[in-house]
């Protein structure tokens, strides 16, 4: 996605570690006629999956998952980190590694609002090792539900991610796909088909 693209070169910003920072317009401060385009995106990719919930992980990936679930007109639900005290009973459970944070979380959904017979898509900000899209993939097998693909903002192609879910056989898009961060510059792969 070009557009998408634009903006990352714009005011993204490379940290040590492999860090890409882009709080500007997506997972701080929020620009939401890019995620609305973004969700647009995912929809028209993911159209003829039979799409019924999307799922993703609080707190980044809310925007994207909304805007596409808007697009695509099925519900969202997001798996949060931290207990609460209104979700403690009735939980799917997983334990996910956050690269940027370097902490691992237990994310949760309610068993209430997974029916057995749904198409899961998982929308999520970014793809680097595939741990909060595994995460939600085992929250899937638990509540016995198909998970049809995982429709990704930024992917660090230099990372093994999208290897660990095409191999569990898994589709995945990713709108901005980086193939370098060396220098603090950003070099982006090749897009994947259907943008």
């Amino acid at each position: 996605m070009k557009e998408l693209e634009e903006r990352i070169k714009a005011v993204g910003t490379v940290l040590p570690g492999n860090v890409l920072k882009v709080d500007g317009f997506l997972n701080h401060q929020v620009d939401p006629d890019l995620m609305q385009k973004i969700g647009e995106a995912f929809a028209a990719r993911f159209k003829a999956a039979g799409v019924t919930k999307i799922w993703t992980v609080e707190s980044s990936g809310i925007a994207p998952a909304v805007m596409t679930g808007l697009a695509m007109h099925c519900p969202v639900i997001f798996a949060r980190k931290h207990k609460s005290l209104t979700l403690t009973d009735g939980l799917y459970t997983a334990d996910v590694y956050s690269y940027t944070k370097q902490v691992t979380n237990q994310i949760s959904i309610a068993q209430k609002y997974v029916a057995k017979d749904e198409r899961v898509l998982i929308i999520d900000d970014f793809l680097a090792n595939g741990q909060a899209v595994t995460g939600l993939m085992e929250i899937a097998n638990q509540a016995k539900v198909e998970v049809v693909g995982a429709g990704i903002v930024i992917e660090k192609a230099f990372q093994p991610g999208r290897q660990e879910l095409e191999a569990k056989g898994i589709p995945v898009m990713s709108l901005a796909r980086i193939q370098s961060l060396a220098g603090g510059q950003v070099e982006f792969a090749p897009a994947d088909e259907g943008e």
